[in-house]
């Protein structure tokens, strides 16, 4: 039996390892991205399902009267400001993340903020990609893909980080570093980053630590 890391896409081969997936403890994670054993699930044989196709147009956002809160408003500007950054524009990037700080000095504290709601809106989150990831392949927008693949494996690791801190709480962090990939947002708890980022690939560089957080 074989199983994937829904992550970093890690296989565990029962056969190759000599010892059962079943059989691994609770707390063991992925030799890979770390992500926890919960993480994984058995590999689907067959071949792979059939593109949509391509039928009546489809809107890619449907006209709401909800509006963003600033928090929304902030997030939504420091990701347009980072990928203005990739592609060189930088007055650009600089406008939108001036305006990003401005949202974020707006946001109100949450009283409803836990640690285990965080866990669940992660979650519903990470499976939100699939219908876009849907949309995107149907009309074979490559970079809408990407940044799905992206932004699920991303979720995915923070609401599995999340999960152990639920489990294992300020021990999860102590004598450990956190790295986060500069690039998709990856995070990751070691010594050192990984040499190649589990999730878009690049090397280890790219990588930056979290300076200034709280030891416990």
């Amino acid at each position: 039996m074989r199983y994937v890391c829904q992550v970093c896409g890690y296989v565990y081969d029962d056969e190759k390892e000599g010892v059962s997936f079943e059989s691994l403890p609770d707390d063991w994670q992925c030799p890979l991205c770390g992500a926890r054993k919960s993480d994984f699930l058995p590999e689907e044989g067959g071949a792979p399902a059939d593109k949509p196709k391509k039928e009546a147009p489809v809107k890619y956002m449907e006209e709401s009267d909800e509006k963003l809160t600033a928090g929304q408003l902030a997030a939504l500007l420091s990701n347009l400001a980072r990928g203005c950054e990739k592609q060189y524009m930088a007055k650009e990037s600089r406008m939108l993340g001036e305006l990003a700080d401005h949202m974020r000095g707006l946001v109100q504290p949450a009283g409803d903020a836990t640690v285990e709601r965080l866990a669940e809106e992660l979650k519903s989150d990470a499976e939100g990609y699939r219908d876009v990831r849907s949309r995107a392949d149907m009309y074979s927008d490559r970079g809408a893909a990407r940044i799905c693949v992206w932004g699920e494996k991303v979720t995915r690791m923070c609401a599995s980080l999340t999960e152990r801190y639920l489990a294992e709480g300020d021990a999860m962090l102590e004598g450990k570093e956190i790295w986060i990939c500069t690039v998709c947002g990856f995070i990751y708890i070691g010594d050192t980053p990984p040499e190649k980022c589990p999730v878009c690939k690049v090397p280890a560089w790219k990588f930056e630590k979290v300076e200034g957080r709280r030891n416990a």
